[in-house]
């Protein structure tokens, strides 16, 4: 993984001109440069054509629409997935102690530094983690929202979709 980004961070940084050449170091990495190491044999790496793509900015989104959900709040988040799993779809979740636990698809991996943070009913819950498991325990019955945050130096640059559902417990009257 990290041969393959070093790769691509040459292919951008280099001139359409240049030439890169691949060779293996004295720890038996691959590795790439745009000259050729002294003493150490290396092939000449082919590249195809640029591709070339027109972006286009997108508009702010309205004062009133719910902010960045599933989408970065800073610049440099790169998480293309980022949403809770394990949760029933369109039915109550029975959890009798109303201790469960939820999942978090993230794509591509939680990078070094980044921390994922539970929000119950929009509040932090529990302490950040870089465990893509989150338990909850002993939550009240009724209906609760849930999502999912990605911290960095305990700031917020990615929040998932939120998720509403209900906990059904078994209630103990007293007789």
């Amino acid at each position: 993984m990290h041969q393959s980004l070093v790769f691509l961070l040459l292919l951008f940084a280099l001139p359409a001109v240049a030439q890169i050449y691949k060779y293996t170091d004295a720890n038996g990495n691959t590795a790439y440069s745009n000259q050729p190491p002294n003493g150490t044999k290396a092939e000449t790496v082919e590249l195809p054509p640029l591709n070339r793509v027109n972006t286009v900015t997108p508009s702010p989104a309205p004062a009133t629409a719910p902010q960045n959900q599933g989408q970065a709040t800073q610049k440099g988040a790169a998480y293309q997935t980022l949403q809770l799993t394990d949760l029933p779809d369109g039915e109550a979740l029975r959890a009798n102690n109303g201790t469960f636990t939820v999942g978090v698809q993230i794509e591509p991996r939680l990078q070094p530094g980044h921390l994922l943070q539970l929000l119950l009913d929009g509040t932090p819950y529990g302490q950040p983690t870089n465990v893509p498991r989150l338990q909850l325990m002993e939550l009240d019955r009724g209906e609760h929202s849930l999502a999912v945050q990605v911290l960095q130096n305990q700031q917020p640059i990615q929040h998932s979709q939120t998720v509403t559902l209900t906990v059904q417990r078994v209630h103990v009257g007293k007789p």
